[in-house]
């Protein structure tokens, strides 16, 4: 039976879960397909399915840093109003909770702040780390098939 190696490409169905519940459900809609090795996964995940054969279903409990790194606090900044502005991402009222997406800097692609702290100015503090960057995550996944 074929098994997930390094550089095997997947089509699998997965969930992601943490402290506050699932993030990321694949088995609601249509699977996933992703090649290992590419950054789509993070190396803890990629570890946890290693080995797995094409059809089997079961689910990870991943130590807290495991599959998103720890908390970097260098990944929280602050963002003057201004500035949100120029990358289109102004809007007239932030609170804390809200994500915001900033395009990367090749403009090919988006990444996510979580809005911590507004300030008088307008301001905002945003952190940049991943929603489930230093906790431990539920990671179930059914593999569909392997190539």
């Amino acid at each position: 039976m074929t098994t997930v190696q390094a550089g095997s490409f997947l089509t699998l169905h997965y969930r992601l879960a943490g402290p506050q519940g699932t993030l990321i459900n694949t088995f609601e809609d249509k699977p996933a397909t992703l090649s290992l090795g590419s950054g789509e996964l993070s190396p803890g995940m990629e570890e946890a399915l290693m080995g797995l054969e094409e059809g089997v279903r079961t689910t990870f409990e991943l130590a807290p840093g495991v599959a998103f790194g720890e908390r970097n606090p260098d990944m929280q900044q602050w963002v003057a109003r201004k500035l949100l502005a120029q990358l289109g991402a102004s809007q007239e009222h932030y609170v804390p909770g809200d994500v915001v997406q900033f395009p990367t800097p090749d403009g090919h692609g988006t990444y996510a702040g979580a809005v911590m702290q507004v300030a008088e100015d307008g301001a905002v503090l945003f952190d940049f780390n991943h929603p489930l960057a230093g906790h431990p995550v539920t990671f179930e996944v059914h593999v569909i098939g392997i190539l």
